[in-house]
């Protein structure tokens, strides 16, 4: 080892730095204030050695009607906005939201009950506010008929219980979520993104230490049993909503001041992306009675393609979905018998409108007709 870089290596475990990765590990970085986003815990948890951590805090009960407070809802300094169009380097995102009543919503929403699609961007942090808009939206979605639900978030975090409870809801609400490109997802974020049927990501997604900000440890023991009661909610969060629990355990790992960007392949692999595994399973055996083994097989093997031809680091979301819809016809979808079941099957209503002009920039994003472009990225 040259003198230069031992002594590089010496210096950074005297200040407890790394030694630099291999260009495909994930990187770690500063962040400028943990408390601005972050994973933030404020839930009270036992301290009784005898206590169950699994009967620590559970979100709150839902109030009646079904489960939606429709009280005033401020989401200042967030922003939220809703567009019947999956386009957004096209059409934008849609004017912001200034009301959240049920009015207003519908008001909003009823331009998208033609094609049964919506996209809702949303640029601020998890908290009670993101929530309720989350709820109110797949409400009165629900209430219009508008089964295929993008949520295109853009956050650098918040408060883990909000992020648990919100992720709880789009788990059984059949969202598909957007990390487009220039958008992070980070702390808090990542358990939003994991409850997503799928998941696309094309901006930074970054994990670090959860922090207990209501905590009245005065030893490192203590704080370790209450974050040991934290971590097993979260585990037990992550188990249900088919991601892999060793990312709670690389969490622990990064101080929270730092912020630890997931790699592709980690993403893969902590289950963070694409297909949701605990939704696909359900998903098979409800498809395998509906639409056929031919069908659940050219899912599959399209699910394999899309992975292989389409997936590279630093493609942007437009080309993603453009490889995909090229890529999906290889296997004869969307299929005449489930179509609405298909992948990208949200892109469906608004390509039957489309005109060849409006075809001709999507094409060129996915290569033209012999292309093998990318996504296998929306609700299947």
């Amino acid at each position: 080892m040259r003198p230069l870089l031992a002594a590089a290596c010496l210096l950074g475990l005297l200040l407890g730095c790394s030694a630099p990765e291999p260009d495909q590990a994930g990187s770690t970085v500063p962040v400028a204030s943990p408390e601005e986003g972050g994973a933030v815990s404020t839930a009270p948890v036992p301290m009784d050695d005898e206590a169950d951590p699994a009967a620590a805090v559970e979100p709150e009960p839902e109030p009646d009607e079904p489960g939606i407070d429709w009280s005033p809802l401020e989401l200042v300094p967030d922003t939220a906005s809703l567009s019947c169009e999956l386009d957004y380097a096209g059409h934008g995102d849609g004017e912001p939201l200034q009301a959240f009543d049920r009015e207003t919503l519908a008001g909003a929403l009823e331009p998208c009950t033609a094609r049964g699609v919506l996209r809702l961007r949303y640029v601020g942090k998890i908290n009670g506010g993101f929530v309720q808009l989350v709820q109110r939206v797949t409400h009165v979605a629900d209430e219009l008929g508008i089964g295929k639900r993008v949520l295109d978030i853009d956050s650098s975090g918040g408060m883990v219980e909000d992020a648990i409870r919100a992720g709880d809801g789009i788990a059984e609400s059949r969202w598909t979520i957007w990390v487009r490109e220039g958008a992070v997802c980070h702390s808090a974020c990542v358990f939003v993104l994991a409850a997503g049927d799928m998941r696309m990501v094309s901006g930074r997604v970054g994990i670090h230490r959860i922090i207990r900000m209501s905590s009245t440890a005065t030893t490192r023991a203590e704080l370790n049993r209450e974050l040991r009661v934290v971590y097993d909610r979260v585990r037990d969060y992550l188990e249900r909503n088919g991601a892999a629990t060793a990312m709670a355990d690389l969490m622990m790992a990064v101080p929270n001041r730092n912020l630890r960007l997931l790699t592709a392949n980690e993403l893969t692999l902590f289950g963070l992306d694409g297909i949701n595994p605990a939704q696909d399973d359900l998903d098979r055996l409800r498809l395998m009675r509906k639409c056929g083994e031919d069908f659940v097989a050219r899912r599959d093997a399209f699910a394999r393609a899309f992975d292989a031809s389409c997936k590279a680091p630093g493609t942007d979301l437009e080309t993603l979905n453009a490889c995909g819809l090229e890529l999906r016809k290889q296997y004869r979808f969307p299929d005449e018998v489930c179509p609405a079941e298909s992948p990208l099957s949200e892109f469906d209503a608004l390509l039957a409108a489309e005109t060849p002009e409006q075809a001709a920039p999507r094409r060129r994003d996915a290569g033209g007709d012999d292309a093998r472009p990318g996504g296998d990225a929306g609700a299947p």
